[in-house]
């Protein structure tokens, strides 16, 4: 059985991670806010269909993620993540694959309760563009 969404900001990158390591792009989606930002790559900010479907890549590689919360930091409804994680393996074709960050990411609480992604920003420490 699949693990409700976070009741805690801390457990919004493993709920993440159990859903992802499923393979199921609906049950990722649902650990975003409608309208969330997704940051597949530096300086390309997507939402919506676009930023689904960027996931769905990561997903369609067939490999786990790992991840590890470094900080929380959290004020009334709002929570900034950072998060180290890791997708390690070998694809349907054979190839090592080894993806990695550290994410900077914004979580909100809900009026269900639960802490979905406002922006999940997998590379958020990696130098990009100024915007």
């Amino acid at each position: 059985m699949m693990r409700q969404l976070a009741e805690r900001p801390e457990d919004v990158p493993a709920v993440f991670a159990e859903r992802f390591n499923t393979g199921d792009a609906k049950a990722v989606a649902e650990v975003y806010e409608n309208g969330a930002v997704f940051v597949p790559e530096p300086g390309s900010p997507l939402t919506g269909q676009q930023a689904h479907a960027a996931n769905e890549r990561f997903l369609s590689l067939g490999l786990p993620i790992t991840v590890r919360p470094r900080h929380v930091y959290t004020t009334g409804d709002i929570a900034l993540l950072i998060v180290d994680w890791v997708i390690d393996g070998t694809d349907p074709d054979g190839l090592p694959v080894r993806i990695e960050g550290t994410a900077t990411d914004v979580a909100r609480r809900g009026h269900d309760g639960h802490w979905r992604y406002v922006i999940d920003n997998p590379f958020g420490v990696r130098p990009g563009p100024v915007e």
